[in-house]
């Protein structure tokens, strides 16, 4: 591979890359606003510029400057060398970039912060970008001085609602054109312009529109400054109090890589961020799942429940152990859900195996004819992020169960009504119970003789409930999601379980015990060496799921 210079030092780089791409790829910082490395390239701010060293026996490029002499009180001329914006300068052969080493470079960077912040509001305290401001980082970096300028500033308008996610206040804004290329080129929809020129110029909205597609919020997140704010997240609270959790979305079955960001002091989540996987998702995030971690504390159901009456879970595990030991074995089925985890699943397909299929010639039929499986209704998708399948797991459950695909909830209200299923032991709250006849279906489970639900929210499930676990939702447990593409990823747990929850998988080790069931796992570790024993069919998963999942 070919290599070039930064600072003496040697970097790799690929054909077509620029400057900043290669040492962005090698770790090397190159202060920058207007860059992302999914835009493309403006070349606006500036603040990328780097020293280019001519090629041995070549004379550098020099340019004429007027510079200030504070002895004489003049200006007198001086050469230097032409700088060259690091995101548009493409890398050659033995290339020798000086970056830090420059002292022109330091200056220049030192002069394009002083510029940016000429205009610039000091409401550092009050605004949300605060602690993660690169124009606070930046100064400190490469300035460290106070401005010059004693005119007044430049004023112009504050807190303009954008659209029904984003307020916009154009004194803070350097104008990076990031959110007007990241809406024409990623979101496919070019909302945004710059308007006016100079140091009154400012981002519009095209008229008669808002901002109101469905990635407005990576708009805000792409926003170097504190330019434009999220109405989720403005002035609920401080970045430097906020801890960061690795996780997957849940808001469908892309599965995008995500920061779940929770303040530890009150186990509070407070929002969520993409976190960059070239193969899922790349760097953005789609609105329904940056703000899908609401779900972690909406609709909560934390208690366990007998008959709707609230209890301890010690007392509602005993009672579910008595409601299935009496249940006719061929007569109980298993509804699994593609809103938790494998592990979670698994367990509960273990359970079943022990309890109820033991001795089984085939368990695979028994399977088939027996679990069912459910989740949030499909939805709008698109060719961006987007999938119909609003499951986080679909395809998961299905290569749990491969070769044989667990039926839906139609298909287990249909078993109720016929009489075939008198008993279910179901894991989680959502159910897709369809367009048509939907409440007939959900009726049906008012029909059963035992319903125990492990679940993480309120709905159907846990409302129809002889006995009610409460489940730990993803935020608060470790979970592995196998995504539309077949990929198994795994989520961080972020904040403590709320109230009696507990992962599904820890209530479903607890029920085994008290029907007498010997189980191999006692940590997540161990149920994870368990599950990999079970081949996962990821070719049958992707082919169960519904298509157009694009990355």
């Amino acid at each position: 591979m070919p290599t070039f210079k930064i600072d003496g030092r040697e970097i790799p780089f690929e054909k077509g890359e620029t400057v900043i791409q290669a040492a962005h790829r090698a770790g090397i910082d190159i202060p920058h606003y207007c860059w992302h490395p999914g835009l493309s390239v403006a070349a606006n701010c500036r603040m990328c510029l780097v020293e280019v060293a001519p090629p041995p026996g070549r004379p550098a490029m020099m340019l004429n400057v007027l510079a200030y002499d504070p002895e004489t009180g003049e200006y007198v001329d001086q050469q230097k060398p032409k700088l060259q914006p690091a995101c548009q300068q493409m890398v050659s052969e033995g290339m020798d970039i000086r970056s830090e080493s420059s002292k022109h470079v330091a200056k220049a960077r030192a002069a394009v912060q002083e510029f940016l912040l000429l205009n610039h509001p000091v409401d550092c305290p009050i605004c949300d970008q605060a602690g993660e401001c690169r124009l606070q980082d930046y100064w400190l970096e490469h300035q460290r001085s106070g401005k010059r300028m004693r005119d007044e500033p430049v004023h112009k308008p504050k807190a303009q609602v954008f659209g029904p996610t984003i307020v916009y206040d154009a004194e803070r804004c350097i104008v990076c054109t990031r959110c007007v290329r990241f809406c024409e080129e990623v979101a496919q929809d070019p909302v945004l312009s710059v308007r006016e020129r100079g140091n009154v110029n400012e981002i519009v909205v095209s008229p008669g529109r808002e901002l109101d597609h469905d990635y407005t919020l990576m708009t805000e997140y792409v926003c170097p400054v504190g330019a434009l704010t999220a109405s989720d997240f403005r002035f609920k609270a401080r970045v430097w109090f906020l801890r960061s959790a690795r996780g997957v979305c849940q808001g469908c079955a892309t599965g995008c890589n995500a920061w779940l960001d929770y303040d530890p002091r009150n186990q509070t989540v407070y929002r969520h961020r993409p976190r960059e996987n070239p193969e899922v998702n790349k760097y953005w995030m789609c609105d329904a799942g940056m703000l899908d971690y609401q779900r972690n504390a909406e609709n909560r159901v934390t208690d366990a429940r007998i008959g709707g009456e609230a209890v301890q879970v010690g007392t509602a595990l005993d009672r579910a152990a008595e409601v299935l030991r009496h249940a006719e074995p061929s007569k109980v089925a298993v509804l699994l859900s593609a809103q938790h985890s494998l592990e979670d699943n698994f367990a509960l397909l273990e359970l079943a195996h022990s309890l109820l299929w033991s001795g089984a010639a085939r368990r695979e039929s028994l399977s088939a004819s027996r679990v069912f499986s459910t989740g949030r209704p499909p939805g709008k998708g698109d060719q961006i992020l987007r999938h119909p399948d609003k499951n986080s797991n679909t395809a998961g459950v299905n290569a749990l169960l491969a070769p044989v695909r667990a039926q839906n909830f139609a298909a287990l209200s249909s078993a109720i009504d016929a009489g075939a299923v008198t008993h279910v032991l179901a894991l989680g709250s959502a159910v897709d119970a369809g367009a048509t006849g939907a409440d007939a279906r959900v009726a049906s489970l008012g029909r059963l003789q035992g319903l125990v639900v492990m679940g993480t929210w309120d709905g159907p499930l846990a409302q129809a409930a002889h006995v009610f676990l409460p489940a730990a939702s993803w935020a608060e447990c470790d979970g592995q999601f196998m995504n539309a593409k077949g990929m198994v990823q795994e989520s961080e747990p972020a904040v403590q379980p709320a109230g009696q929850a507990r992962p599904a998988w820890k209530l479903v080790a607890a029920l085994a015990l008290r029907l007498g069931i010997a189980i191999p796992w006692r940590t997540v570790d161990e149920l994870r060496t368990a599950l990999q024993g079970r081949p996962l069919n990821s070719e049958a998963a992707k082919r169960s799921v519904q298509p157009g999942a694009v990355s």
